[in-house]
């Protein structure tokens, strides 16, 4: 950590070179002329005045902050994060502390407000204060005055940082005090100067890299933040996906999953397959309309009531009924909608019930049959949009040897080519027998039919996309 205290130990941002050395050399011509060196001698300005009073550090020698400034000097103005000048808070049992005149990199009078205990500093420290100083006093003074047992010596500065979390704070001390000067760097100052080399070009300097050393913490803080809340998100989305429960089942599994919803791992589609004691396999897939995280969390809830609500007996009408209610009490407005599809497959996997809620139906490919689409005449409205609605179910006979593919409408709404013409649920099945009959099964199967969707829609899908997969051989 590198201590602006010399000017030849000054450490300088890159960005701040050119009006840092302006300014520096300026204050060195300020110093040759005549007048200047007494006032240098004296501590370069007047004492700070008291009583938590703000004020600007007087201009000796220094043309005025209105008159015209060079034209680096506006654009560095301009372009910098403190266009509007600098101001400082000194913090310090002594009111009349002498503080060196500064000038920023633009020519303005660095606005200067002084503070002798917390509670002035606290009432001080407004959005426009850019930097504190704080004016650590002397180690011995921090003792116990009766049993004379050292205390807490940086435990002033402990409680500016507590009260000043996004303001850059510089410790000001003793050069004898080089030991907690770096001890206060670790606890979390930007930066220290020794009360002994101060003068008006090294507390410039020192402030400006403060200042910025500390909008950088920030940001790096906040973008670690951003990294920890989106892994954490990330595991509870993974979390949320569905694990299914076939256990005892000859019956084989597969999905396809991808959220349209940029770097999300959870989508607005949802799925989710379990076997009952009475060897019974259920499998539904479905579809919240939007594709925002309220989406995918209502989802969620969806895909956890059906499946506890099918462990405890229900199917058909009645599950969907109840489904519907959990969708009303928990969707964030009216208009909020979901389509659904839930399959039955009884033990000996050929017959299932078929209940359709405004969903596509789904795709069966019988053992030497082309595949073809279920009936949908029989289907119902999607949950949410009617009161009192009715889904009947109806019974599909399978076969000895099945595939039975569910997917949602992302599927079939990609378009072909470079015009407005959808795949559609006919597209679909040509895609999907082309790949079965090239031998394709499970997620090979699945994961061929959205990549050539995918490049037929000349890029990546912005729709939810859930396909799943059921075999039986």
């Amino acid at each position: 950590m590198p201590v602006p205290v010399p000017h030849q130990r000054t450490v300088v941002l890159p960005h701040q070179a050119g009006p840092a050395d302006d300014a520096c050399a300026q204050s060195a011509r300020v110093a040759d002329t005549p007048g200047a060196g007494d006032a240098t001698a004296q501590g370069v300005g007047a004492p700070v005045a008291a009583g938590g009073q703000a004020r600007t550090v007087p201009a000796q020698g220094y043309p005025d902050a209105g008159q015209p400034q060079p034209a680096e000097q506006r654009l560095s103005a301009d372009r910098g994060p403190l266009h509007q000048g600098l101001t400082l808070l000194l913090i310090g049992e002594d009111p009349n502390s002498h503080v060196p005149e500064m000038w920023d990199w633009a020519g303005r009078k660095v606005r200067l407000r002084t503070a002798r205990n917390l509670t002035e500093a606290e009432r001080l420290l407004t959005d426009d204060v850019h930097c504190i100083l704080l004016d650590l006093p002397p180690a011995e003074r921090t003792a116990d005055r009766d049993t004379g047992v050292p205390g807490d010596e940086l435990g002033m500065l402990r409680d500016v940082l507590r009260m000043a979390t996004s303001h850059a704070v510089l410790v000001l001390t003793y050069e004898t005090d080089a030991e907690r000067a770096a001890d206060a760097v670790r606890v979390g100052a930007q930066d220290y100067l020794f009360r002994d080399e101060l003068d008006g070009a090294v507390l410039s300097r020192a402030v400006r890299y403060a200042v910025e050393r500390k909008r950088a913490d920030l940001a790096q803080r906040q973008l670690t933040e951003s990294r920890m809340l989106a892994q954490e998100n990330a595991r509870l989305e993974r979390g949320l996906l569905p694990t299914p429960l076939l256990d005892g089942s000859d019956l084989r599994f597969a999905a396809c999953y991808r959220p349209g919803r940029s770097r999300a791992l959870l989508g607005g589609d949802f799925y989710d397959t379990v076997r009952t004691p009475d060897g019974t396999v259920h499998a539904m897939i479905g579809d919240v309309c939007g594709h925002g995280p309220d989406e995918a969390a209502l989802g969620v809830e969806l895909r956890i009531a059906w499946r506890a609500l099918t462990f405890a007996g229900l199917c058909g009408d009645e599950l969907l009924a109840t489904l519907q209610k959990v969708l009303e009490h928990e969707r964030a407005d009216d208009e909020i909608f979901a389509t659904l599809c839930t399959v039955d497959i009884s033990a000996d996997g050929r017959r299932a019930g078929l209940c359709l809620a405004g969903h596509p139906a789904p795709l069966l490919a019988r053992s030497g049959e082309r595949p073809g689409l279920l009936p949908y005449e029989f289907g119902g409205p999607a949950l949410g949009l009617l009161p009192n609605a009715r889904w009947p179910r109806r019974q599909v006979e399978l076969g000895g040897s099945w595939s039975l593919m569910m997917y949602t409408d992302g599927l079939i709404e990609g378009r072909i080519g470079k015009g407005n013409q959808r795949l559609g649920q006919d597209g679909m099945t040509e895609l999907v027998s082309r790949q079965m009959a090239a031998g394709l099964s499970g997620e090979e199967l699945l994961d061929a039919s959205v990549r050539e969707v995918r490049d037929l829609n000349g890029g990546e899908l912005t729709d939810d996309v859930a396909v799943l997969l059921l075999d039986r051989r």
